[in-house]
């Protein structure tokens, strides 16, 4: 059996990166040279629209998983593919809201520190999570997988 079907190789926690980079960013912020966002009264609205916003897409697509009778844990096996709920428009929503809640926390942080480490989270997630995701489906699901990927975009 290829151990692509058994689980996916995912290599690193998903929200690990963004709370790290949230961390180092305030602390950076804190104890280096601030970089504050100066979008006056407009920056915490923003803030925790992007926040409440990822966490709803989070409870959707966490939803949409359960009805599928499928995890949510990037280190288990899915047990079907989910093409429906936030499925139909992104193959990463769970990233996608996990974006929006990290560009959210920088905002009501009045930081861009945390935002000057997206490029290695991207990094990080396509490289040591997502592929490891895309090449456990592919081998469990095989061409429904693959028409699923020609029809649905990895972000949006």
């Amino acid at each position: 059996m290829n151990h692509n079907t058994h689980r996916p190789r995912t290599l690193i926690l998903p929200p690990a990166p963004y709370a790290a980079a949230i961390a180092i960013g305030w602390w950076m912020d804190r104890n280096t040279q601030p970089l504050t966002w100066n979008w006056g009264e407009v920056t915490r609205p923003l803030g925790w629209l992007g926040i409440v916003t990822g966490l709803a897409l989070l409870t959707w697509t966490a939803l949409t998983l359960r009805q599928h009778n499928t995890t949510v844990n990037p280190y288990k096996a899915a047990s079907s593919l989910c093409t429906t709920g936030p499925f139909r428009y992104s193959r990463n929503p769970i990233y996608l809201g996990d974006w929006l809640i990290f560009i959210g926390s920088s905002m009501l942080l009045s930081t861009w520190w945390p935002l000057c480490f997206a490029p290695l989270i991207w990094v990080m997630l396509r490289y040591g999570v997502i592929r490891h995701e895309e090449a456990h489906l592919e081998a469990r699901f095989g061409d429904i997988y693959r028409n699923y990927k020609n029809r649905v975009r990895r972000w949006l």
